[in-house]
């Protein structure tokens, strides 16, 4: 999945000058990063709650 983003750069700039911010080139990576780490944790939960669904509660 290398080159690939879970996130939309579009969203993040949208949502980020909606709150009268701008957005650097760098936050892009890292906040993808994040979200993995995110989403790892999450499915490591549900597999030790025996559940191979990642539920909110997991997060």
């Amino acid at each position: 999945m290398k080159g690939e983003t879970m996130i939309s750069k579009n969203s993040v700039r949208v949502f980020l000058k909606k709150n009268d911010m701008r957005v650097a080139a760098d936050v892009f990576g890292q906040l993808d990063q994040e979200l993995k780490d995110i989403l790892l944790k999450a499915a490591k939960r549900a597999k030790a709650n025996h559940r191979s669904t990642v539920m909110a509660q997991d997060l």
